[in-house]
């Protein structure tokens, strides 16, 4: 595909020779000719003189290097991504049934849609247009999965669970597990808590691989439109998570959590049960949350202060042994001052 028909279809400027043919997409450092590739971050601005991609996704036409063509655009790495939607597209399965997929009689299949080998589609499910279910899934009675949607191999959506529009399931997501909910007897042995809630992710949410959504205990675990979750993350029962909020790798909410619209929470964070996270709140990696945060806040540490005032306490505990040390000193210092006062 041509630089300048990539250019066209991102309706973005072109700077230098539009006949050049890309084949591929690559980093900036390891870009070889023929290779679309972009920079976006100041770190890699080094690797502009020596990279042997053939065109640059930049930001400013001033920094292109002599003999390379460039796209022009201001957010560069959503651009990449574009380019990338473009040369790379998704691979589309063939409609159809597979003969080893069992199918209930009374499950509705809408057109397009895709059954892979030995997938288990339950009573009275919903599968809406241009579906695709791979290998080896499990879809258990009365679910909803909305059109377009893709749910990978090995995955488990459970009864009364709902998917919207363009959802999209990595490897081995469980939807709708059981809540974690037990009561203690006065022999001290747990009683389950009937989880008889459902799950409920609107359109355009994304879950990685290894990813639970635990179905509430009553009402509904809801996860929001555009809201993308990472692998390996734990959706407590009864959460709610808002609208195109990013859930990165390991982060675990406790039940009953309220996580607003545009949050990020950064690898590894963990959440308490029964609290709030405010709109566009942005926690780093590792943070532990126990209280409830107001919205628009950038937290670290645990337990989660503000993240200046975290980076000064970094900074500081770094210092705690030469302090420690220095306190020594004087100890001794003012222990051998009182020795000779007293003798």
């Amino acid at each position: 595909m041509k630089i300048k028909e990539i250019s066209a279809e991102l309706n973005c400027a072109l700077a230098g020779d539009p006949e050049i043919e890309i084949t591929g997409v690559a980093p900036i450092e390891n870009a070889q000719p023929g290779d679309l590739t972009f920079l976006d971050n100041k770190k890699y601005r080094r690797y502009l003189a020596t990279t042997d991609a053939s065109a640059i996704i930049l930001e400013n036409a001033d920094d292109l290097p002599e003999g390379k063509s460039a796209i022009i655009s201001s957010a560069p790495y959503l651009t990449f991504g574009e380019a990338m939607n473009l040369l790379h597209p998704p691979p589309i399965p063939e409609s159809g049934v597979h003969p080893s997929a069992i199918i209930s009689p009374s499950a509705k299949i809408g057109k397009g849609v895709s059954i892979g080998p030995f997938s288990v589609i339950g009573d009275n499910v919903i599968l809406g247009d241009n579906v695709s279910i791979l290998a080896h899934c499990v879809i258990y009675q009365g679910v909803q999965i909305g059109s377009d949607s893709l749910i990978h191999s090995h995955c488990s959506i459970r009864e009364g669970c709902k998917l919207g529009d363009r959802v999209i399931l990595q490897n081995n997501v469980v939807i709708g597990g059981d809540g974690f909910g037990y009561a203690k007897r006065p022999d001290n042995s747990w009683l389950k808590i009937p989880q008889a809630g459902v799950v409920m992710i609107e359109d355009d949410v994304e879950i990685g691989a290894g990813a639970s959504v635990d179905r509430a205990t009553i009402g509904s675990t809801i996860i929001g439109k555009g809201t993308k979750i990472d692998n390996l993350v734990q959706i407590g029962h009864g959460s709610v998570v808002g609208h195109n909020t990013l859930l990165c790798a390991q982060v675990g909410l406790a039940g009953s959590t309220r996580v607003g619209n545009e949050v990020i929470l950064s690898g590894q964070v963990g959440v308490a049960g029964h609290l709030e996270i405010g709109d566009r709140v942005i926690a780093t990696a590792q943070t532990g949350i126990p209280n409830s945060v107001e919205a628009g806040k950038v937290i670290s540490g645990y337990p989660a202060i503000d993240n200046r005032d975290w980076l000064k306490s970094s900074a500081v505990f770094a210092q705690l042994p030469k302090l420690q040390r220095e306190i020594r000193g004087l100890k001794e210092r003012l222990s051998k001052l009182e020795d000779k006062q007293n003798s």
